[in-house]
């Protein structure tokens, strides 16, 4: 009897067949099952009735994918991504070059400001990743320089429009005048946010009487009931990935549901943190 062992190329072919063995039998299991002609119909039916329903449910609806839109140059060093507009200001993207500034300006409305990666420098005032400015109108930002280079999201500003962008650059030319009621929300504050349900955590950035800016914070397998918009709410996805309905949005889309438009059941899968603003009491 020979109780020699087998040699490591006799124990790798050995392995390498059963798990060729195994790959045969899983392909067998997962055949497709044969359907008649009824059933076929049936079932393509009702596949196209339920595309047919989420696409009536997303009517309205704006997403910009992150992939998507068109980057302008505003100068050199920096770029420009239109998202959105409205009668409050436009809704951007701005990326900063190393070493690249903005010049002094004063806001035309209420101005709000999330850097997404990098960071700005205002005077003595350091914004990182996820840190949130907000200026009210009338307000007025010394010189913006980023020395590392910076991506942000704003909304509310002038960006987009010509004319307006002048017009805050003229007027940021007058001397400081007036309170500043600016204000910084830095990430780094985790005090600040609240569990307002399972797995689900707000942290409040802004609000007046009839809107709110928050920052929302999804864990894994956290889901939020469906819901209206009384006003236009735009989302800024700052991380992960999240389903409103049947809509995905993942790093660094946006969205856009005007007033009147609903949204399905939020969930996430795998954890999410979104900049929202909407109606106070959403």
């Amino acid at each position: 009897m020979n109780n020699k062992p087998e040699s490591l190329d006799d124990f790798n072919e050995s392995e390498q067949s059963d798990q060729a063995e195994l790959n045969r039998l899983l392909l067998e299991g997962l055949a497709p099952i044969p359907l008649n002609s009824r059933q076929h119909e049936s079932l393509r039916q009702g596949l196209m009735e339920r595309v047919t329903q989420s696409i009536a449910k997303q009517a309205g609806l704006l997403t910009v994918r992150w992939k998507d839109g068109v980057w302008q140059t505003l100068k050199v060093g920096i770029r420009v991504k239109q998202l959105g507009n409205s009668q409050e200001g436009n809704s951007v993207l701005i990326e900063f070059a190393p070493g690249s500034s903005l010049s002094a300006h004063r806001h035309n409305w209420l101005e709000e400001g999330i850097v997404l990666r990098g960071g700005l420098q205002m005077g003595e005032l350091n914004l990182g990743p996820f840190d949130y400015h907000v200026s009210p109108p009338g307000s007025r930002h010394a010189i913006i320089q980023s020395r590392q280079g910076a991506l942000a999201y704003l909304r509310g500003t002038s960006l987009g429009d010509k004319s307006d962008v002048l017009l805050e650059m003229l007027s940021g030319l007058l001397p400081p005048f007036g309170n500043n009621l600016s204000r910084t929300v830095f990430a780094n504050q985790e005090d600040a946010w609240l569990e307002i349900g399972a797995g689900v955590l707000k942290k409040n950035l802004w609000s007046d009487d009839t809107r709110t800016s928050r920052f929302y914070r999804l864990q894994p397998g956290a889901r939020m009931p469906e819901h209206t918009h009384l006003l236009d709410e735009e989302c800024m996805m700052l991380e992960g990935e999240v389903f409103l309905g049947d809509l995905l949005l993942r790093t660094g889309d946006y969205h856009l549901a005007p007033a009147g438009t609903g949204h399905g059941e939020i969930y996430s899968d795998v954890g999410a943190t979104l900049f929202i603003r909407g109606a106070r009491d959403c």
